[in-house]
């Protein structure tokens, strides 16, 4: 397993995580069987916005040997009291369901206390004024929830909360379909999305990726928005490539599903290359770099993925972000102008220029 350092609170967080949405379809012995497996293959990373409330009987069942190795993300909104998932904003509701989830989780505790589903000001003018955010303030003075998260597909919206300073980590919808302005959940432009991405790298907030696939929707031919199907592994590599991003939740259903989302790990750059969606950029990122290093290799060495993201970190305000370019082996001043990576990037970067730009704002 990889993993990926918190910047603010400095866990250790596996790139690969658990989506749980699906799993409660499966009987409880399978379901006990494929959470333990990922445990065993070093998946620490587990959200529970679930679709059916037996997936914390599972759960409590397959990690509370190791509960102080793994990080649960409990959604505050959440509501099985039919069983099924439900979304509420009712503040005894929300405290009858997170006791009922720690109960069942067999836990004390809440690594990542999470506003539920914020897609709309209402939804946020709510939070407040029910008292919603006030408890999960007065669950983090006390030590229960150890950290405040925000779930929502609405980047205008998490900006304003951001503004806040209450959040430390993000679940976001991550994928080139949303990214591009396709499918129901595909909000904001491409270019406002990824402004979010660079402002949570350069703010320390993490990013947990949901829908990674968009719901299935592009690894179908048929229904995805490019004409051609990708597969898994170039969904989450593209995840992963996003400034902020520390790990991604695909939906498990059963450990067949474990399996394959772990074979990632042992993928080729050839089988997660996702270069083929630089043929739909939408005209507001044409030309913009995405860090995907298919340039790469360069003549010279130069890592142009990292280069041009600490460049762009720094522009907005990364305080660190310099100082990681610094320390990079090869500089944009390094670049021989050879035009390599301009004829390989498919997503129209004049790179060669910008190698000049990068090196002028730094000095090297």
């Amino acid at each position: 397993m990889e993993y990926r350092i918190h910047p603010k609170t400095k866990d250790k967080i596996s790139i690969i995580g658990i989506g749980t949405g699906p799993i409660f379809e499966t009987p409880e012995k399978e379901a006990v069987d494929a959470l333990a497996y990922a445990y065993e293959h070093g998946i620490n990373y587990v959200d529970f916005a679930t679709a059916g409330a037996q997936t914390f009987r599972y759960a409590g069942k397959a990690f509370a040997s190791v509960r102080n190795e793994l990080f649960y993300q409990i959604h505050f909104g959440a509501n099985y009291e039919t069983g099924e998932y439900g979304w509420t904003t009712n503040l005894d509701t929300v405290k009858r369901q997170v006791d009922r989830q720690l109960k069942e989780l067999k836990t004390d505790y809440i690594d990542f206390g999470f506003l539920h589903c914020l897609d709309s000001i209402p939804d946020w003018i709510t939070y407040r004024k029910n008292g919603i955010l006030d408890y999960l303030l007065e669950m983090k003075k006390a030590g229960v929830v150890r950290h405040i998260g925000l779930s929502s597909h609405t980047p205008e919206l998490i900006q304003e909360i951001l503004d806040t300073g209450v959040v430390e980590q993000l679940m976001f919808s991550i994928n080139p379909a949303y990214d591009y302005q396709h499918g129901e959940f595909a909000i904001g432009s491409a270019s406002e999305r990824m402004r979010l991405y660079r402002r949570c790298e350069a703010e320390g907030i993490g990013i947990s990726v949901m829908k990674p696939y968009s719901g299935g929707q592009l690894l179908n031919a048929n229904t995805s928005p490019f004409g051609q199907a990708l597969t898994k592994y170039q969904c989450i590599r593209y995840a992963l490539d996003k400034p902020g991003v520390l790990t991604v939740l695909p939906g498990i259903r059963h450990l067949d599903d474990v399996k394959k989302v772990l074979g990632y790990l042992d993928a080729t750059d050839k089988e997660c290359d996702y270069s083929v969606i630089g043929t739909f950029t939408p005209k507001d990122v044409a030309g913009t770099c995405v860090y995907c290093n298919h340039c790469r290799p360069c003549p010279s060495g130069l890592n142009i993925g990292l280069i041009n993201k600490y460049y762009d970190l720094a522009k907005i305000g990364d305080t660190l972000a310099a100082d990681h370019y610094i320390k990079l082996e090869k500089h944009a001043s390094d670049c021989i102008s050879c035009g390599h990576c301009n004829r390989r990037c498919p997503f129209h970067v004049a790179q060669k220029e910008r190698m000049k730009e990068i090196a002028r704002y730094f000095g090297k």
